[in-house]
């Protein structure tokens, strides 16, 4: 089991239907996500036998912003769950050593409430944008696992989902260093959501290092 934080920068363009149609594009750093954070937790745990484990992964994440554009202003509220879940399969002799693959779900609620003022002399009406959806994906994907030094390791994991999302990509890269009752874990993890719901289109990129330490049982 190991808690961890994700120093993520964040990226969200939201495409709304006709008639009020608007590109609503929403860039954040990691600073810009400490000082507007709502909420966040994090959780990754995992099992494994001789040859075939699971794991699963919990991520949420509230934010808000308000921005200005040259045309509009918006208040947005972001708040998104993601959990991930799937059965392992190492064909290899040693637990987490070598190569993995890897088979489950992903599931995503994505609430996303902005309110959009246009500026300017035209007299176009306020007008609000609501995604309030749930996606549900097959999660496919592959993971090596080099162990060396003794207490270091070093994992690289690429999978993607299909489903309810227009797809769904993930990359990790992730080193360890064992300690007698769990082991370190930092690295950088790279997530794209492509989805739509209702016409309103949305991608989202959540990007950055993570730290976290495991606790093994």
């Amino acid at each position: 089991m190991a808690p961890y934080v994700w120093a993520v920068d964040i990226s969200t363009d939201l495409e709304t239907p006709p008639p009020a149609s608007a590109v609503i594009t929403r860039r954040l750093s990691f600073g810009d996500v400490v000082d507007k954070l709502d909420g966040a937790f994090q959780m990754h745990a995992e099992g494994q036998g001789e040859h075939f484990g699971l794991f699963a992964d919990f991520t949420y994440l509230g934010l808000s912003q308000d921005a200005t554009r040259r045309f509009f202003q918006a208040e947005s509220d972001l708040d998104t769950r993601l959990f991930e879940a799937a059965a392992v399969w190492s064909p290899g002799g040693q637990r987490f050593t070598g190569g993995e693959v890897f088979g489950g779900l992903r599931y995503l609620d994505l609430d996303i409430a902005s309110t959009i003022t246009p500026s300017g002399p035209l007299g176009v009406p306020q007008f609000r944008v609501n995604l309030d959806e749930s996606f549900s994906d097959f999660m496919l994907g592959a993971r090596y696992t080099w162990a060396f030094g003794g207490r270091w390791g070093l994992t690289l994991r690429g999978d993607g989902s299909w489903g309810d999302t227009d797809g769904t990509w993930n990359a990790s890269i992730v080193a360890n260093y064992r300690m007698k009752s769990g082991a370190w874990y930092f690295g950088y993890r790279y997530l794209d959501v492509d989805a739509e719901a209702r016409g309103t289109s949305t991608d989202l990129v959540v990007k950055g290092p993570a730290v976290g330490y495991g606790f093994a049982f």
